[in-house]
């Protein structure tokens, strides 16, 4: 199917998030995205043959999901993932990308999937890395200024709409896509450790094609990003623009 994800640190998330369901999901499973936004990975998964159930507390985001889908086997709902745990049902593999670093408390997200994931199941997280070039240069900047709400945001506000940045995301039309948590390695670690999974698997995304300005550039010429997602391969997690992971229910 034609690809929704225009950069390739988006594109190499979602090959991550196929690959590791092509590893792990049991034939017939459903695949439940907590936090599906617009649904751009739920109808990816649903192009590749997976049966998908997307779920977002906005219904600003369900309402687009819903109108850009067609699919029978991809479904979606404004719903919390706690409702989901009354019924009981388990799902052999969970997606939460780009959720976690909106939460003021992640773990009580987690401990809800950690119920609603099955024995033998995966759940896969994506995060920023909040010591990463973007989180540290451009996000936590850009959070100070806003609290402020000074005449300096608003000078940035209009910078931004000039370049043509809206606020919103590809994945997400939400009305609050703020980053709270800012995820370590090692922290992120703890955070599984804590709520009881094990992460099983790291992968990496990009360096600074998203750091402005080299973003100006790299989103006209696709070639700076395909290097830039290669140098990322060889640097430190450190320095990673994210952290694609596999988790595991701890024994």
């Amino acid at each position: 199917m034609q690809m929704e994800y225009n950069r390739i640190a988006d594109i190499k998330r979602l090959q991550f998030i196929v690959d590791s369901l092509t590893k792990h999901l049991p034939t017939g499973s459903v695949v439940l995205d907590v936090g599906c936004g617009n649904g751009i990975i739920a109808r990816h998964l649903g192009g590749e043959g997976f049966n998908v159930y997307g779920i977002d507390v906005s219904a600003k985001a369900i309402e687009k999901a819903r109108a850009l889908t067609d699919m029978p086997n991809v479904n979606f709902d404004v719903i919390s993932a706690e409702q989901l745990v009354a019924d009981g049902r388990k799902y052999h593999a969970i997606i939460c990308s780009e959720v976690l670093e909106h939460l003021n408390q992640p773990e009580k997200l987690l401990n809800v999937l950690y119920q609603s994931l099955a024995d033998d199941g995966v759940l896969i997280v994506t995060v920023p890395n909040g010591m990463g070039p973007r989180e540290v240069l451009i996000t936590k900047p850009v959070i100070a200024l806003q609290k402020k709400d000074n005449w300096v945001w608003r000078t940035v506000l209009k910078i931004k709409s000039m370049l043509g940045y809206k606020g919103t995301t590809v994945q997400s039309d939400a009305d609050d896509l703020t980053h709270v948590q800012f995820f370590s390695k090692h922290s992120l670690e703890r955070l599984a450790s804590k709520t009881r999974f094990k992460i099983i698997r790291f992968g990496k995304t990009n360096f600074i094609d998203d750091v402005f300005p080299f973003s100006f550039f790299t989103k006209k010429i696709k070639i700076l990003q395909k290097w830039d997602g290669a140098i990322a391969e060889v640097l430190p997690y450190q320095l990673t623009g994210s952290f694609v992971t596999v988790w595991e229910k701890n024994p």
